[in-house]
Order: structure tokens, then sequence, then C-alpha cells
């Protein structure tokens, strides 16, 4: 479990961006972060990484205080991907992407080449390992700073605005690898504007707004309350829109909308 504290921070003076926060967060679950622009969402991943330290407040994974430790001992449990993965590719190639930071963690090369290969073949860029990272297509270039950040052998990955320009299929082939990843026990923080996906993929979702944790929840709980959500700053994801333009069960998928618009017409047969 990962727990923020009375969690306190502040880029200036008198301007604080959380004040006195609370909240679990569940390790196994793919849990998206979600709020208005600016209200601190990036600042919230980067408390939990190391990248910031809260003025008062701690954050804890489990039993160990992460608060006050610097990224590299934390990214032996928390990986960390940056909405734009040219601010995160710098190596001559792919395989040496990858094992960057399984170097700086000080495993053994044996044990470096297992975690670089398994994660270049779950983020299906093996066949790309002698690429040079700057010629690939923006869909390979966020899945090598997913791969990066799994090499590390992490316990949890945050994934800031992952799909951000990307086109149909590259958003398709990373939302899919997400689940994969969660699927076999890696759990996922999720920062994202998207509902379509928030609703589709997440089990939990985390709102900040007004320098707190203004919902934490499931999406059909969020969703169900429209006057919420839009107070929230929120939109409501198509499916859910088209659900209750149809007087129908609040749907979140594309395919639980069609099996409940198809077991309608049966009823009504």
């Amino acid at each position: 479990m990962l727990k923020l504290e009375n969690v306190s921070f502040a880029y200036a003076i008198n301007n604080k961006i959380f004040d006195d926060i609370n909240i679990e967060i569940d390790t196994q679950e793919i849990v998206a972060i979600a709020g208005r622009n600016g209200t601190g969402k990036t600042t919230l991943t980067r408390l939990i990484m190391g990248l910031l330290h809260p003025q008062a407040g701690r954050i804890k994974l489990d039993e160990m205080v992460i608060s006050d430790k610097p990224p590299y001992i934390i990214a032996k449990n928390i990986g960390y991907v940056f909405q734009n993965p040219d601010h995160q590719l710098f190596a001559s190639t792919v395989y040496e992407e990858a094992a960057y930071a399984p170097k700086q963690l000080g495993m053994t090369e044996e044990e470096r080449d297992k975690y670089v290969k398994q994660a270049l073949i779950n983020t299906g860029l093996w066949d790309k390992k002698d690429f040079m990272p700057q010629t690939l297509s923006l869909g390979d270039k966020q899945r090598l700073s997913i791969a990066s950040a799994l090499a590390a052998n992490p316990r949890i990955l945050i994934l800031d605005e992952p799909t951000s320009g990307q086109d149909c299929r590259e958003r398709t082939v990373l939302l899919r690898l997400m689940r994969k990843l969660n699927n076999n026990g890696l759990g996922i923080i999720l920062v994202t504007h998207d509902m379509d996906i928030l609703a589709e993929h997440a089990h939990k979702v985390v709102v900040i707004a007004d320098k707190q944790i203004a919902y934490a929840g499931t999406p059909r709980e969020l969703f169900s309350d429209e006057k919420k959500t839009i107070e929230l700053g929120l939109e409501l994801p198509e499916t859910v829109r088209i659900s209750k333009e149809m007087e129908i069960e609040l749907s979140l998928t594309p395919q639980e909308l069609y099996e409940k618009i198809t077991a309608g017409r049966k009823k009504n047969a």
C-alpha cells in the first residue's frame, strides 16, 4: 500500500498546491489521478518519486517512509514515465537506454541482461534493441520509456499522460500493454485527462481539487453522479453519456454498452 499522510506542498510561500492531504493507493491496481489543469496531478507523482519533497507530512510504501529518500532509492520500487519521452531518452541504442537504470541500481550483469531483455520483449521492442531511440516513432519511444522503467524491476509504474499525442493504433497498443503489466502484478498510477481511458481501464480514481483529495473511489461511483463529475471539472466518458441518453444502466466501456443494448433488444423481442 502507498500512503500519503498529512502531506502539504508549495512551490512558493502562501501558495500551497496540497494542504494536508491523505490518501491510500493500492499497489496492485490501476489507479488514475485526475483533475482540472493546474490542480497538481504531476506534482503529486513527483512527490511520490522523490523528485520533490513535502513541506509537511510523509509518504510511505508499506511500512517504509519514502518521502525523505532520494529518487534513485525510490526507483528500486517505483518507475516513472514522463509525458514526453524525448525528455527521458538519451542513450545511443534502445538496449543501452533500457539498461541505464539497472546499471545505476547496481544490478549484476546477469540480472541486468535478464530484466532488460524481458522489458524489451514485454514492450515489443526486442527486435529494435540496436536502433537509435531518436529514430523511433512516438509510440515506440513511449514504450521504450516504459521498458527503461520496467528494467529496474519496480513494484509500481507511474505513467504521466502516456497516450498524449499518439494516434489510435499506438494508443491501443500502449493501453493493452498497461493492462497486461497490471495483470502480471505491476501496480499502475496513471495521470490522465482522458475520461474514456479512465472509465475503461482504472480500478480506482483519485481526483484533486482545491488543494485536497476531492474524490477517491471507483469510476462507476464517480460517473453515476453527473453533477459531482462536472463540479470536479471532469467530463463524462462517451459511453457513460450514451448510456444516460438511452436511459439504460450506466456503461463504462464500449463492450459493456454493446452488451446492455443487445440484452435489451433480446428482452424486448
